[in-house]
């Protein structure tokens, strides 16, 4: 009998340390790539390279070399593979919950697990945090220290004002100077159009984009089996209602929303991922691996 213990993402929220929960939730995740479609793909966690012809013998790492007897070259912040951009939405419809992890915090576990799992492979990282406007930009580095103070940053997010995402993308796509790949994550309650084009800006720039759309799945069932008082966390607007009979048409609609962002991401070669906030974190790190290794 298998008495192993899932570790779902309201498990792993339960902790008290983001660093120890991106780590148990990375170190998880590469465990079962060995036993998955993915297994072919490369997780390197180490700071070092063999030495080869043309590295400048100061780079030698002499320590190393007396434990090994074989030449190792420190890997430095120029050497990185890949730039990575996460952008997080902290607005005020983030902070929406029907259990004990709100989509704020799924998205704040999902940040940290991408963070932890790209320095561990020598990508720098950046971190934009925004609702109405940018809050903080990080800019990216590659260095363990690095990803201490970007999980400090994310340690102290809280929800923001109202959400307008796509100043936010524009602004963000002229203030980066250097390729690299795209990371919104958010539940895009804004409008659709305008974030498109958004996106499309870093596109023209050259980068590439991945969107991961995170909503509560009371968002997505509407679920509720009795009068139910919704309130929009940013308009403060209210309405009661029997969810039963509006449950079919919000469906459709909300399906309809999702299948718009769908289909406009492919036309412009955007990949795009919907995201439960009770589901696991394996799949959107699979989704990073997939595009990591099809771009680099």
């Amino acid at each position: 009998m298998n008495n192993k213990i899932q570790l779902t993402p309201d498990i792993i929220s339960k902790l008290d340390n983001l660093s120890l929960k991106a780590r148990m939730i990375v170190e998880g995740f590469i465990v079962g790539l060995h036993k998955s479609p993915f297994h072919g793909f490369s997780v390197e966690f180490s700071e070092h390279r063999a030495y080869g012809y043309g590295d400048e013998i100061k780079h030698i790492d002499w320590k190393l070399f007396g434990k090994t007897d074989r030449f190792y070259i420190k890997q430095f912040e120029e050497e990185t593979n890949l730039r990575s951009y996460l952008l997080l939405d902290q607005s005020k419809s983030m902070d929406y919950s029907s259990s004990n992890l709100s989509k704020l915090d799924y998205a704040q576990l999902l940040s940290a697990s991408l963070a932890y799992l790209m320095i561990k492979q020598q990508d720098a990282v950046s971190l934009t945090l925004f609702d109405d406007k940018i809050i903080d930009y990080i800019p990216p580095r590659s260095k363990t220290s690095h990803l201490k103070f970007l999980l400090s940053q994310m340690n102290k997010i809280k929800s923001g004002k109202d959400t307008n995402i796509s100043p936010v993308l524009h602004q963000t796509a002229e203030m980066i100077k250097q390729k690299g790949l795209i990371i919104l994550i958010s539940d895009l309650f804004d409008n659709p159009e305008e974030i498109i084009e958004g996106l499309k800006h870093f596109r023209y720039k050259g980068h590439e984009v991945i969107v991961f759309h995170v909503l509560d799945k009371q968002e997505l069932n509407l679920d509720f089996n009795q009068n139910t008082r919704f309130k929009d966390s940013e308009t403060g607007e209210e309405i009661i209602t029997q969810p039963w009979h509006i449950k079919q048409d919000y469906q459709k609609s909300i399906h309809k929303f999702s299948e718009y962002f769908k289909h406009q991401l492919r036309i412009h070669h955007i990949d795009y991922v919907v995201l439960k906030t009770n589901e696991n974190l394996d799949i959107a790190l699979s989704e990073y691996l997939i595009k990591r290794n099809r771009i680099m």
